[in-house]
């Protein structure tokens, strides 16, 4: 028999194999991870010691937990992106510091009043962008004014609200295996994003809808129950961000979120999911929101200036708009 047809079926070439290896986000997170870390190191002598990663590590389940909802945003399509969770984060951090006040038996209810006003915001943003039909970035823009003039209002410009003492030991202190609780907790919340995205109904509804939503609403799927409810997730998932970052500071104050809007679309895109909606996955995520904190702790280190740090992330995501954004998500 000719051998002219064994070239189609030919296993892929060990170069091949290690090209679409290098092509994988994650793939390429894990290695600036790694390249950061040896970076760090040669250029501070202690940047990659133990104690150091954990601290490191905390700083990113803070931007990870906030960006666990604008991925879910994303991946429902339809453009979708939360501009509003730097300022529910501020909401967030400011209603749970009030309710606990420094007091520890508070700390529960202070946790479900943060994240269900949140959630609540959040629902009214996936109720504009599918009932009202206002587009994504404009709608949560305008959320993110209103939140930020509503604390403004509230807190009178001054920090307002204290995290109580058992909340601040579970955020930076050591709990179990030298690692902070909040740590765990982060693992928790990416085992219930995988269970979610892969292992649910919900999650099928997520990809699909994303991939082709009028395909979806063809054969049945609930597209703007979904859409309302992922930016709900959005917002319930800041809320949860401002619990841990008052937790971690003490203290909140009206623009302490501000900082983790940007960060946390850059994370999601460096974790390889699609702008266009219907690929890509928590995991993805995670790594993305390691490698910037630790892209901003080397800027740090090398003493770059606050407003050469935002460039830089500016920079980043335009490039990675370059890169994924005209990426058409797979279709059902």
């Amino acid at each position: 028999m000719s051998n002219g047809m064994t070239s189609d079926t030919a296993a892929p070439s060990p170069a091949g194999r290690a090209v679409a290896l290098l092509r994988d986000p994650l793939t390429l997170a894990l290695v600036a991870i790694a390249v950061m870390l040896g970076l760090g190191e040669l250029l501070s002598p202690g940047f990659a010691r133990g104690d150091q990663i954990v601290r490191l590590l905390t700083v990113a389940a803070l931007l990870g937990i906030a960006a666990a909802g604008q991925n879910l945003v994303i991946l429902a399509g339809g453009a979708g992106i939360d501009l509003s969770i730097g300022a529910l984060i501020s909401f967030g951090a400011v209603v749970a510091g009030n309710v606990m006040n420094g007091v520890d038996a508070a700390i529960l209810p202070a946790i479900l009043a943060a994240i269900a006003v949140t959630f609540l915001f959040g629902c009214v943003n996936g109720i504009g962008v599918t009932l009202i039909r206002i587009p994504p970035i404009v709608m949560t823009l305008g959320m993110m004014a209103v939140v930020q003039g509503g604390l403004v209002v509230f807190s009178q410009g001054i920090p307002s609200g204290n995290a109580a003492p058992a909340l601040m030991q579970f955020i930076n202190q050591p709990a179990l295996f030298g690692l902070p609780g909040v740590l765990f907790a982060w693992l928790a919340l990416c085992l219930a994003m995988v269970i979610l995205l892969k292992r649910s109904a919900l999650g099928f509804a997520i990809y699909a809808i994303g991939a082709n939503e009028r395909a979806a609403g063809l054969v049945g799927l609930p597209v703007r129950a979904v859409r309302i409810l992922v930016f709900g997730l959005s917002g319930a998932l800041a809320g949860l961000t401002g619990v841990m970052v008052i937790g971690y500071t003490g203290n909140s104050f009206i623009s302490v979120g501000d900082q983790y809007m940007l960060p946390s679309i850059i994370a999601v895109v460096i974790g390889g999911t699609s702008l266009a909606g219907g690929s890509g996955g928590y995991i993805g995520t995670v790594a993305g929101a390691i490698a910037l904190v630790l892209l901003q702790s080397l800027l740090t280190t090398l003493h770059l200036e606050v407003w050469g740090r935002q460039f830089i992330f500016g920079a980043t995501l335009l490039v990675l708009l370059a890169m994924y954004g005209r990426q058409q998500a797979p279709r059902v």
